[in-house]
């Protein structure tokens, strides 16, 4: 009967067990699906961030360079402005130029024709006259003045041929000059104009192409969003999953823990059932048995009836003391557990509700942490060292009770069972380390 009794307990537990099981298979492959829909997206994320901030540091430099050409043009309208201004002098300078040529001009002609007039009249009578004028002469002083307008003229004249010849060569010299002058000018000009252009279009490509890369950058931060939010919905789903599948592990033990309970009752009433069959049975053979004894004999054994009643007592009290005291150290050994069980609850329950000893890890919020600097976190709160944590599995303002410290989760990035705490530098998080502690929750 007892090893009945055994299997009985035995075959419940089996049952709790592969029930539990069937229960939580589901679930768990749910959960799995979660999380790994939730690690894709989080892949997906971080390449999101990446590509952001390559786009930023891209657009960055466009924006660098467009200032330098900025600038570039407005030296090149200037300098443009500048060389208009001069080419507009020197036309007007050759303007007055070929008009003191012009006037020159005229004047050397008026000279070339007084002195043709002259030499051609002394040509003609230059020899006699000349030759009158000196024996005309009253005397020696109107002779030596004669001479002297002779030679006075002559003077005149070969004066006003040289300065007519410099005249001109000088005229000729300064139109030259303003002529290159006003090429230069010009070529500068076009020189200028051309380098502005180009200018202008460098400036409408680049402006062009960061106009592309904010397009870009502001697809990829709506594509961040989309797997900041498909992130949250996986947590918020791996939470409600974790829940049920609590829900389902205590609604399934406790049906195990009924059903069980019902079976073993069954069976101690059919064990029970079964032994007061046995005893009717036994005695009904002891009656016949000593019956025929006494119809063969004609008389009864007393010494060996009351061997055979003294030993049925005393084995029937045995075997009674013996499950009196099986039942006695089960029924202590469970007052025991319970008494334990009462001792832990109240331990947990004044620290919060105890989750397991999980990993920590420290973080902090630079780029080489987080992909981007001075980010907030995924419940949109700025981190806070010493309050802030991250890990998924639970909601987001969940405490948490670690090593004498209260921390809130705010942030995601590590899975249920892995606790990032937030540091104030990155130095700290590196020195926090990796380490191991029991994680209760408060709230």
């Amino acid at each position: 009967m007892k090893m009945k009794k055994v299997l009985t307990l035995l075959l419940a537990g089996a049952l709790t067990f592969s029930m539990g099981t069937s229960v939580f298979a589901s679930t768990e492959d749910e959960i799995a699906a979660a999380q790994a829909q939730k690690q894709e997206a989080q892949a997906g994320l971080a390449q999101a961030q990446a590509n952001i901030s390559g786009l930023e540091s891209k657009k960055q430099e466009l924006e660098s360079y467009l200032a330098e050409l900025d600038s570039q043009y407005n030296e090149l309208t200037d300098a443009v402005s500048e060389l208009s201004t001069q080419a507009a002098e020197k036309e007007e300078e050759l303007k007055n130029v070929q008009a003191e040529l012009e006037t020159a001009k005229k004047t050397a002609e008026e000279q070339y024709q007084s002195m043709k007039i002259r030499i051609q009249y002394m040509y003609e009578n230059g020899g006699s006259s000349m030759l009158e004028m000196l024996l005309g002469s009253q005397n020696l002083s109107d002779f030596i003045n004669q001479v002297n307008n002779i030679s006075s003229i002559s003077t005149y004249d070969r004066n006003m041929l040289k300065k007519y010849e410099e005249t001109q060569q000088t005229i000729k010299e300064q139109e030259t000059k303003v002529e290159e002058e006003s090429a230069s000018i010009n070529t500068l000009l076009n020189e200028k104009s051309t380098k502005q252009q180009e200018v202008q279009n460098l400036v409408a490509t680049t402006n062009d192409n960061i106009s592309s890369y904010v397009s870009q950058i502001s697809a990829s931060q709506e594509e961040a969003s989309a797997l900041m939010a498909e992130v949250n919905n996986a947590d918020n789903s791996i939470s409600q999953l974790m829940a049920q599948a609590e829900q389902e592990k205590a609604a399934a033990e406790a049906a195990a823990a009924e059903e069980a309970a019902q079976e073993a009752a069954q069976a101690e009433a059919s064990s029970e059932a079964a032994e007061e069959d046995y005893d009717e049975t036994s005695d009904t053979e002891n009656t016949d048995s000593e019956s025929s004894t006494e119809d063969s004999t004609g008389t009864a054994d007393d010494s060996d009836y009351t061997e055979d009643a003294t030993e049925t007592p005393e084995e029937t009290v045995t075997e009674d003391s013996s499950d009196a005291s099986q039942n006695t150290g089960s029924t202590d050994s469970s007052e025991s557990t319970s008494s334990e069980d009462t001792s832990s609850e109240t331990s947990s329950s004044g620290q919060g509700k105890y989750l397991g000893t999980f990993k920590l890890t420290g973080y902090c919020n630079c780029a080489q942490c987080c992909g981007t600097a001075g980010n907030a976190t995924a419940s949109g709160t700025m981190p806070v060292a010493g309050r802030t944590v991250a890990m998924a599995g639970v909601p987001f303002g969940t405490q948490l009770l670690i090593n004498g410290n209260v921390y809130t989760v705010e942030d995601l990035g590590t899975p249920y069972g892995h606790v990032d705490i937030y540091c104030s530098s990155h130095s700290e998080a590196l020195s926090f380390g990796l380490q191991y502690a029991e994680v209760y929750q408060l709230n």
